[in-house]
């Protein structure tokens, strides 16, 4: 692949995810993990840390927009701020995503993670979620099984006056208030600080290193994801692609999330010669594998990790399945939509959250 700007951007798209990771890995940052956690021993270490995540990407955004950096009001993928606000897809996909990610042992980034550690359990739900998520995004399945139904209950925002779904745009809306910069800006930051309220309130995670480790890399990643494909590289990777015989696919405004990336990556390996196929999803699934198992070998702490019975495989197995269908019905997963989504505001990944968490 000739380095051009796409190969510039992939690749920094890979060293970020690298990164991503192999902190995931050292601090054991799991947003299922999180929520089990919480319910069942009342410790919210990890829960803190997945809402210090939030709380670094939204700020990161709120600087790139300032900074008339980003524009994430224009098209992104996907589409967090559409004015088309597909409730019960937001609702149902995250349902069934969270019961996936606790039936496969953790959720998107979680086993990508795992799989670099050498845990073939998780390589199993990796396998099937990404075939799930191949026939969702790339055949007829959704279009046959889920849009005829859900289709309807969509609301277009704009129909009622709302031009996109993001929080301060809503709540101007409903002052009847025109939405301005400082509004986002304002109600963005209040957001955040509610958030950094609630995280280092607890004296055990201010404590743990690790915890604030984990959730500021991922946080930071989003931001790097923004900046990469919303910024300066990302006018002239969009003009390249404009231009590009073979024009690559997904060449849009976007930052890391884990599902709709393995349906990408399946979609790939069924035509591996066609490097047009090769985009920031792909090669972020990629990153976090490779950087989760550099980790993994260089402490020694790679261990080959297999089922302990059928009942396990299954479980295992029809995790993944959930996961990949429910995490390309909500649009997200705990990272797509709960961190990545919550950083532009949107209230459809502010309800994809707490639908995965409930």
């Amino acid at each position: 692949m000739e380095f051009n700007i796409h190969g510039q951007v992939l690749l920094a798209v890979f060293v970020v995810a690298a990164i991503m990771g192999a902190v995931a890995n050292k601090t054991n940052f799991c947003t299922m993990g999180a929520v089990s956690d919480w319910i069942n021993i009342g410790d919210t270490g990890r829960m803190r840390a997945w809402v210090f995540a939030m709380a670094v990407a939204l700020i990161g955004v709120l600087g790139l927009e300032a900074a008339s950096t980003v524009n994430l009001y224009a098209e992104t993928f996907p589409p967090y701020r559409t004015a088309n606000f597909a409730w019960l897809r937001y609702i149902l996909g995250g349902l069934m995503f969270g019961i996936g990610m606790t039936l496969g042992s953790g959720c998107g980034n979680k086993t990508m993670v795992r799989v670099g550690s050498g845990n073939l359990k998780s390589l199993t739900v990796l396998v099937v979620a990404s075939i799930a998520a191949y026939f969702m995004l790339w055949s007829a399945f959704y279009e046959m099984v889920f849009l005829p139904w859900i289709g309807p209950t969509t609301i277009n925002l704009a129909h009622y006056g709302v031009p996109n779904q993001e929080l301060s745009t809503l709540l101007a809306s409903m002052f009847g208030m025109h939405s301005v910069a400082w509004f986002h800006l304002l109600a963005g930051a209040i957001v955040a600080v509610g958030m950094l309220a609630f995280v280092f309130k607890s004296a055990d995670f201010r404590g743990n290193r690790d915890n604030i480790l984990g959730g500021g890399v991922v946080g930071l990643a989003i931001v790097a994801g923004w900046w990469i494909t919303g910024g300066p590289w990302g006018q002239r990777w969009k003009e390249f692609a404009q231009m590009a015989i073979d024009v690559p696919s997904r060449v849009q405004v976007q930052s890391y999330t884990f599902v709709s990336p393995m349906g990408d990556s399946a979609r790939y390996l069924l035509d591996p010669a066609n490097l047009a196929l090769v985009n920031f999803g792909v090669i972020a699934l990629a990153g976090v594998i490779i950087g989760s198992f550099i980790y993994a070998v260089a402490t020694r702490s790679f261990r080959i990790e297999w089922f302990s019975s059928g009942k396990d495989f299954v479980s295992h197995a029809a995790g993944g399945a959930l996961m990949g269908v429910g995490g390309v019905l909500s649009m997200g997963c705990t990272v797509g939509q709960a961190i990545t989504g919550i950083s532009t505001l949107a209230i459809g990944s502010i309800l994809t959250f707490l639908a995965i968490v409930i």
